[in-house]
């Protein structure tokens, strides 16, 4: 690791820009640890003695149904993911289910929110699971658990830990590898403590435990599936459900089941498609008189990724297909009852012809669900499903929940204050890394966010032409006279590339003294969490293992300018993370102001650097604060914070969403801080807005939506 050899930009001339850029940095990962924790003995009774349980309390099946406490009990749930809804709405959106008519909560587990760093366990803020569990319970909701390791859930690397990908040697994930279940049965080892004691035959109200998650759609080693149902039971011990899921096809179910007694398979199938059938097919992965007929994932809805219209499902259309279900005693749980946000980075994304048709997902994970992004249960379709549940639940019903109410606090005057050039030399020295060829953002210890590779070249008269075979997921080209600009650090964009539109950049001639400096900003859009190119397919060899390079982030190949490759790199690190390593500082207003006269850029040179740009906004009293939304119409594409929390990705010009949805707990009376950082062109007023609408209809829509 070298120091930067760059002149200082004057880090040390305005206290203020460090101070905005710590404020910034260090915002997403573990950014969820902020938040309140709902940790609280009061949600859940003392767990009973063993000599104190009876035989009544257990859920288990026979003769091909579901029992809770020696009853016939038909499962009408939905799953509610406790990461993508802040703490403090998740009683509110459980009452909303629950008054949906459900009676069951079915929720992922994401490693990588719960281990964001090797041995560091986080089980505080949004990811207090068991808190979350505790008040499905104090609503009298049971739970359906699905702990992994890998999830899907459109959630990065399906919930597995990005720095499993620089584990050397490298692991075969989702296979039998000794050294990669040894990271699981870690894992396990603190999450299935804490679920124990939530069993419902100790008193709480976990009914089943998920493992793994459609295995038959990615491999067939029975061995892997073997050893987590024996880590499973040694930890929940025998009085538990354990389950799988798959698609609704023999290929699936027989590739993806784990042919012992004691462990359930369930089904998921298109909406629409005729239920009994595949019930009758999932018998046969069952043993005799174990197999409830279970669609674990009825879809209400389905995913967006960017560039596409909205997903639309037809409420009266799905309510029927679910009636299909329970008419005939039939249990399911919809996927979702509500969706939630993807705040943060943790989107995934998709692949679709090949690894280079990269889908990444949108930060709304609205899904179209009965329960909306912001909750409100006002639609057609959550009328449509209450209808036809309210035929078939025992439940007690509930009156609906009135719509959360919203607030747009107007226009918020955005002012830039440090450049993509400034953030570089105000990074630590120490974690800037020197190597002869690029390295990917894993290898280079950053699991999200962006990362700066820097090198130089010798200019031709004609122009030079560079190009970067495989980069993930986008690529912003520029270059600068660093020798000449010293004291204005400017960076002169060139182009962008990207993973799905893969293009050389022509650079034009520089007039530098000396070399070219060479800077490529690459952003992690999100790692792919499912498909055929998520980890088995295009492998190379590292070492004596093969693992799949579609996984990690950053640039993943040599980088070429006129044919030649370029060595000698520097990664700089803009990861927007580490926020529990940040310190208490607050975040003044006062401190944006125009730094120097080097923000005064022309549009062809300064107008396309990326750069933070800071704003507030006043609420008056506490019963002002209301869940609002940012409408980013005129900004191009990055990444937003309120009061420190990252909300999440914008891409109006891309689509289809145009507005960040922006809860009411971030906020507060008095003032509130917006910080973006925008990474094509500002808007033109510099103007963002604050409005009480959600809004899909931006971007072009170029795609049409896809059924995975």
């Amino acid at each position: 690791m070298a120091k930067i050899s760059r002149p200082s930009t004057g880090r040390h001339r305005l206290a203020f820009v460090l101070l905005l850029f710590l404020v910034a940095v260090g915002i997403c990962v573990p950014v969820f640890a902020l938040l309140p924790s709902l940790s609280s003995h009061q949600y859940l009774p003392p767990a009973l003695s063993r000599d104190e349980k009876m035989m009544s309390r257990r859920f288990y099946i026979k003769d091909d149904k579901f029992w809770k406490d020696e009853n016939p009990f038909q499962i009408i749930g939905g799953d509610l993911h406790y990461f993508r809804v802040l703490p403090e709405y998740w009683e509110d959106r459980l009452m909303r289910a629950k008054a949906l008519g459900l009676n069951t909560i079915q929720t992922y587990v994401p490693w990588n929110l719960h281990e964001p760093k090797p041995g560091k366990f986080v089980f505080e803020g949004i990811a207090d699971l068991v808190s979350f569990i505790k008040l499905c319970q104090k609503l009298d909701l049971l739970v359906m658990l699905r702990a992994g390791p890998y999830i899907c859930g459109e959630w990065d690397l399906g919930g597995f830990p990005a720095w499993l990908l620089a584990v050397k040697p490298p692991l075969r994930l989702r296979t039998a590898d000794p050294a990669y279940l040894k990271l699981v049965e870690r894992w396990w080892n603190v999450l299935l403590r804490k679920v124990f004691p939530l069993l419902h035959s100790n008193g709480g109200p976990v009914i089943m435990v998920q493992i793994e998650n459609e295995y038959g759609s990615y491999g067939n080693d029975k061995a892997y599936l073997r050893n987590l149902v024996t880590m499973a039971r040694g930890h929940l011990g025998n009085d538990i459900i354990l389950y799988t899921t798959d698609g609704g096809t023999r290929e699936a179910l027989e590739k993806g089941n784990v042919p012992l007694y004691d462990v359930y398979s369930a089904v998921d199938f298109s909406t629409g498609d005729d239920p009994w059938p595949i019930f009758e097919l999932q018998k046969k992965f069952n043993a005799p008189g174990r197999s409830p007929p279970l669609s674990s994932e009825f879809y209400t809805g389905w995913l967006t990724h960017w560039g596409e219209k909205i997903a639309k499902t037809d409420a009266e259309f799905t309510a029927a297909s679910l009636e299909k279900i329970l008419s005939r005693n039939g249990s399911a749980v919809l996927y979702m009852v509500h969706g939630g946000t993807n705040f943060g980075f943790y989107n995934g994304a998709n692949t679709g012809s090949d690894e280079f048709d990269y889908k990444p997902d949108l930060t709304s994970y609205d899904y179209d669900a009965p329960i909306k992004e912001s909750g409100d249960i006002n639609n057609l379709k959550f009328k449509a499903l209450q209808r036809v549940i309210k035929k078939y639940s025992a439940a007690p019903h509930t009156t609906n929940p009135s719509n959360t109410k919203r607030k747009a606090y107007g226009p918020i005057k955005m002012q830039r204050t440090i450049s993509l050039f400034d953030l570089m030399t105000m990074t630590d020295p120490v974690d800037m890394i020197t190597s002869a060829n690029p390295i990917s953002m894993e290898s280079a210890g950053q699991m999200f966010g962006f990362l700066v590779y820097e090198s130089s070249y010798i200019s031709k008269k004609s122009g030079n032409i560079l190009r970067i075979p495989k980069v993930h997921d986008r690529a912003q080209v520029f270059v600068s006279c660093l020798s000449q600009d010293v004291d204005g650090g400017v960076l002169r964009y060139i182009g962008t590339t990207e993973r799905w539109n893969n293009q050389p950049v022509s650079i034009p001639t520089t007039e530098c003294a000396s070399n070219t400096s060479l800077f490529i900003l690459v952003e992690n859009m999100g790692r792919v969490n499912y498909g055929p190119y998520i980890f088995d397919e295009k492998f190379f060899k590292v070492g004596y293992v093969y693992q799949s390079e579609v996984m990690f982030a950053g640039i993943l190949s040599p980088v070429y300018l006129d044919g030649q490759i370029i060595h000698g790199w520097k990664m700089i690190p803009i990861p927007f993370h580490n926020l529990s390593q940040m310190p208490n500082l607050s975040f003044e207003m006062q401190h944006t102001k125009k730094r120097s006269k080097k923000f005064e850029l022309t549009k062809d040179v300064g107008q396309n650097e990326p750069a933070l740009f800071a704003g507030e906004f006043s609420i008056n009293s506490v019963d002002e604060i209301k869940d609002t939304y940012l409408s980013f119409n005129g900004w191009g594409k990055g990444v937003a914070f309120i009061n420190k929390f990252n909300i999440g990705r914008y891409w109006p010009s891309v689509g289809p969403q145009c507005n960040l949805y922006v809860p009411a707990p971030l906020l507060k009376a008095g003032r509130n801080y917006v910080v973006i950082f925008e990474l094509e062109s500002p808007h033109v007023d510099l103007l963002l807005r604050s409005v009480d609408q959600e809004d899909f209809t931006c971007g072009s829509n170029y795609s049409k939506v896809n059924q995975l």
